[in-house]
């Protein structure tokens, strides 16, 4: 009877030393973000969008993104569109209620109570990419149409924002043949722009930064496919070695008894 009790103690316990086992293997991995990046109301970029990824391994992000449709040139110039990851407020996008002076535009001024501040410049290598660079047109992608790679080490500021679904990437510079007048006519109100028009600092594009969904694990189908977490499959396998040891203690108590 002791060799059997003993067999009964070891089948309990497979159960907690397969999901340890498990857990203790489960590492976290990448996460993903996307940001679908729309016309911003009232500015006329209604033929432009954008797609953006970003994967966040610890605080490096690669970054994937591709815009088109908005203005393609500025002073003769291939129009450069500063963009950022802005943070800190509401996480979201300005409606046409944000115009706040009713010129008919939405400025950036009028966009921070939705998207917050700049917290991180998403310039072409090798320019900066904290607050300070947010408005230096030399390191812009450029163009109406243009892809954008890079990979760049995320502060804790604008870390925060993305862990707390708050960051939103916004696309700046309008197309003056499709801009409201006032974006024409009135002047810059960013520091460090204001000899420029309201056009070449407004937000074009906008999207909030959310997380992808990760899905079920494929697993070819089988009696385990859309398991998501490791320990479960261990907790299970360790159960039923658990039912099969205590099948095996009753039959052979039964044996005994006879």
């Amino acid at each position: 009877m002791n060799k059997l009790k003993s067999v009964a103690v070891l089948a309990a316990a497979a159960p907690l030393a397969l999901v340890f086992a498990g857990t203790a293997s489960a590492q976290p991995g990448p996460q993903t973000f996307t940001s679908n990046l729309k016309p911003v109301p009232l500015n006329g970029q209604n033929n432009a969008s954008g797609m953006l990824t970003l994967t966040l391994n610890g605080n490096v992000a690669t970054i994937h993104e591709q815009v088109s449709g908005v203005a393609m040139t500025f002073m003769g110039a291939p129009f450069p569109h500063v963009q950022h990851i802005h943070g800190g407020a509401q996480g979201i996008c300005p409606t046409a209620a944000a115009d706040a002076n009713h010129d008919g535009v939405i400025s950036t001024s009028d966009g921070q109570p939705s998207y917050g501040a700049i917290q991180t410049t998403l310039s072409l290598a090798p320019g900066g990419t904290t607050a300070a660079d947010g408005t230096n047109i030399k390191i812009a992608p450029s163009g109406s149409s243009f892809t954008y790679d890079r990979t760049i080490t995320l502060d804790q500021t604008t870390l925060n924002s993305i862990n707390s679904h708050i960051a939103v990437i916004v696309v700046h510079g309008l197309d003056p043949a499709t801009a409201p007048k006032a974006a024409g006519t009135s002047k810059s109100e960013i520091p460090g722009t204001t000899a420029l028009p309201l056009a070449a600092t407004a937000p074009a594009l906008c999207g909030a930064l959310v997380a992808s969904p990760t899905g079920a694990v494929a697993t070819g189908g089988g009696g385990t496919a859309g398991l998501q977490d490791p320990a479960l499959l261990a907790l299970g396998g360790g159960l039923l070695l658990a039912a099969g040891g205590s099948v095996i203690v009753r039959r052979r108590a039964q044996r005994t008894s006879v």
